[in-house]
């Protein structure tokens, strides 16, 4: 993988950006200048007038007002608010799953992905006092399941939950974080660690010194090695990855099976 990077784009460059539908370069990145940010040092005129205070045509400090506290309810088709995604998150993990299911980490508990406020029922889209409902989605990794329950926020009830194997969303936080430890840990993020000492000078070793994002990996037929052949019905993850505020680092290759914790490498044909 190292041998990627140097070869398309070397080590670091001047100036590059991510492009699209999975290409993954190495590129600086160039931060913001502190000038003017610290004028203490300035010259004596600008202490003078420090000194001096504020003349008789000065404009008196702003104020700062708080923002408006967030609605606790939400009313329509509104965002959900803060407050709504938290009961949600809290009504669907109740019951069963919340014992039997299984984390991206192996930890009791299926693996939140995230919560949309759901479309209206037939015929509710018009009625102003329609309820409210919202979908959230976790994946099981103990069955390899998406699991879909939509809860009324009204009455504070799951109306029904639906399952689906062999269906794969964009991977949460937590899972293209735990992607990473993985890759990390395997001789295959060999050239990963390599390319992060090279350009800090400090070894990798945790995910959070690393940028990171990622999509889910789908096998199609003969186009990848064997091991991956499960990926879409098991949780597979490409990586795109950067060192913080500092190149990217070329990943695309590699594919980490999240259920079976392997990684494995793309034919590059």
């Amino acid at each position: 993988m190292r041998e990627t990077v140097h070869r398309h784009l070397g080590k670091v460059l001047t100036a590059a950006a991510l492009a699209a539908a999975g290409t993954a370069a190495m590129a600086a990145v160039t931060l913001p200048g502190t000038a003017g940010a610290d004028d203490s040092t300035g010259g004596g005129g600008t202490r003078a007038a420090r000194q001096a205070g504020p003349g008789p045509d000065a404009v008196p400090p702003g104020v700062v007002e708080r923002p408006p506290a967030e609605h606790r309810e939400g009313t329509g088709r509104d965002p959900l608010t803060d407050d709504e995604i938290r009961r949600v998150g809290e009504i669907a993990a109740a019951g069963r799953l919340s014992a039997t299911g299984r984390d991206v980490a192996g930890e009791r508990g299926p693996q939140r992905l995230g919560v949309d406020l759901a479309e209206p029922e037939a015929g509710q889209a018009d009625d102003p006092d329609a309820p409210r409902r919202a979908d959230m989605t976790f994946y099981d990794y103990e069955t390899d399941t998406l699991v879909t329950k939509v809860v009324d926020l009204r009455s504070g009830k799951v109306e029904r939950t639906g399952t689906q194997r062999g269906v794969q969303p964009p991977p949460s936080r937590a899972e293209t974080a735990e992607a990473a430890r993985i890759l990390i840990a395997d001789p295959l993020g060999a050239g990963l660690r390599a390319d992060y000492e090279d350009a800090t000078g400090t070894k990798l070793t945790a995910p959070d010194q690393l940028t990171l994002s990622g999509g889910s990996y789908l096998a199609a037929p003969g186009a990848q090695p064997a091991v991956l052949d499960a990926c879409g019905v098991h949780r597979c993850v490409r990586l795109f990855s950067k060192v913080r505020n500092g190149p990217w680092i070329d990943t695309r290759d590699l594919v980490i099976d999240l259920s079976a914790r392997e990684v494995a490498a793309l034919d590059r044909g």
